[in-house]
């Protein structure tokens, strides 16, 4: 079942620059390391907490309980993550308070839990007669999370209008940095690839840039309010996105598939802007496939239409609904000689990709790299000068990769690692599993975990002393994991044991028991 939602809120500041007089926002780029769109660009804010429901809020209008919190929550966000105290007379507070209550708020995991960051707000307002100034918080949208993402919020904007004057500073920490920019030059740099935008924060930009056209902020609120208005018809039901394109020409649309936990969902690829390519239709289920046919009908009115399909790989997951695809847009399939070969009766590959080929899709064009390791044939394609990474099951998003033998090999799963990191990769979008912008690191961790958990075949290689059958070095090498897990992680340390016999440290005999040379 997809996650609950929780409630959340979102502050969308903005300004007019009293030099240029042009309308800017204020945007923050979340920390890499956050697990909920890290890396991405977005606007201040977090999730509701328990507390702010009492959390004293002032308004000429009448609000129900949720969207009294989600204001309150509004407001503690953008001062703990900016400095803007958004309450009338807010000039009691002094720059010195303000900035220890700061303090406090930041450090909140240390003071008892998330929650705690609401009790110190309200502190702070009780102690000069505060209350939120609801009436400058004008609503700006609400969003859901997706169903295939497994933590979801059901958040709030609000539009913040600040004086030209007003300070607005982001504290390392949970946000990297954050600064004021005119929507037009955000949107050029979602453009090129170097900043990551979520749907909502696009479509935020995308209004004010409308809005500064006409030269009138409240221009945007009805776009903001009721995003079906947009010229641009972003797909949206019930609040919910059906269709993501966190850079340009990069599109997610997640189809439920049969795949393995915890990942329920296989990301479908539309890469391009009038050609599009088409990166593993992988769902078996009709509603799932009427899913990524709506979104490529949505496509081919404005003018982009799917051209071919490419599969990453042979597994089901990821092949499953390319026949009836092709079959219905007379669309070629494009896959690796290897994975050709295995799927040979079941899936009818039209034109073989070759390691280093070019493929002319989007602003920047793709190159396939054939990346073995999860299985023989695996491709993965590299976005020239952004260095984003089509990855398909190289890494995922949210959990380890299977490598099972004898189509999984270790070695050269290392191998095409190391190569891929060579280089110099940014954003990686994976098949399963959640968009990584710190693409380099992320590799750099999986090649680190797998050395470190190679030692520990080893070393239970080595305590056991004698010949040992895989099964028997699985609770050593994986002390971690229960025993219901260990069929599974069998199969991962057998990969690591036939990778340390080919490396000479091990040797297997006839009867499949390994010992160290």
């Amino acid at each position: 079942m997809p996650a609950q939602t929780r409630l959340a809120a979102s502050v969308v500041l903005a300004r007019r620059n009293r030099e240029s007089g042009r309308l800017e926002a204020f945007w923050v780029r979340r920390g890499a390391e956050l697990r909920f769109a890290g890396g991405f660009y977005a606007f201040p804010g977090g999730r509701v907490d328990a507390a702010d429901f009492a959390l004293p809020v002032q308004s000429k209008s009448i609000f129900c309980d949720d969207e009294r919190a989600s204001i309150a929550a509004a407001a503690r966000e953008l001062f703990e993550e900016t400095g803007v105290l958004p309450v009338a007379n807010a000039a009691r507070v002094s720059v010195d308070e303000r900035s220890r209550a700061r303090t406090l708020l930041t450090a909140r995991p240390e003071k008892g839990g998330k929650d705690f960051s609401a009790h110190l707000f309200a502190g702070l307002l009780a102690r000069h007669d505060l209350k939120v100034d609801g009436d400058r918080f004008v609503p700006a949208g609400r969003w859901i999370t997706p169903p295939s993402v497994p933590t979801r919020f059901d958040t709030r904007f609000y539009l913040h209008e600040v004086d030209a004057h007003e300070t607005a500073v982001v504290w390392p920490g949970e946000l990297a940095d954050g600064e004021w920019i005119t929507p037009e030059s955000a949107l050029a740099r979602w453009e090129s690839g170097s900043a990551l935008l979520h749907p909502p924060a696009w479509h935020t930009l995308r209004s004010l840039a409308l809005a500064q056209q006409r030269g009138d902020l409240r221009e945007a609120i009805p776009l903001l309010q009721y995003p079906a208005r947009a010229p641009w018809k972003l797909p949206i039901e019930e609040f919910v996105v059906e269709r993501m394109e966190f850079q340009r020409g990069i599109m997610i649309v997640p189809l439920r598939t049969p795949t393995l936990f915890p990942a329920t969902h296989t990301n479908c690829l539309l890469l391009g802007d009038e050609s599009l390519l088409v990166v593993d239709p992988g769902s078996p289920w009709k509603r799932e496939q009427q899913i990524l046919r709506a979104a490529l009908d949505d496509l081919e009115e404005e003018g982009r239409r799917a051209k071919a399909i490419l599969l990453t790989h042979y597994h089901h997951d990821h092949v499953a609904g390319a026949m009836a695809l092709s079959a219905e847009r007379g669309l070629p399939i494009l896959a690796h000689a290897e994975t050709a070969s295995r799927l040979e009766g079941e899936v009818r590959v039209d034109r073989l990709v070759a390691d280093d080929e070019e493929l002319q899709f989007g602003p920047r064009g793709f190159r396939a790299l054939h990346l073995p390791g999860h299985t023989r044939g695996h491709l993965c394609l590299l976005e020239k000068t952004s260095g984003t990474v089509i990855a398909g099951d190289l890494v995922a998003g949210q959990s380890t990769v299977v490598i099972d033998p004898p189509e999984g090999d270790m070695a050269d799963y290392l191998t095409s690692l190391e190569r891929l990191i060579s280089y110099t990769p940014q954003t990686i979008y994976p098949a399963h599993g959640q968009v990584v912008p710190g693409g380099e690191a992320m590799l750099r961790g999986y090649v680190k975990h797998r050395l470190e958990r190679e030692a520990k075949v080893l070393a239970a290689l080595r305590d056991r002393g004698s010949p040992s059958a895989p099964e028997d070095l699985v609770p050593g090498a994986y002390p971690e994991i229960k025993p219901e897990l260990y069929p599974l992680a069998e199969r991962s340390l057998l990969a690591h044991l036939l990778k340390l016999v080919k490396d000479g440290t091990a040797r297997v005999d006839a009867a499949g028991q390994f010992e160290i040379v």
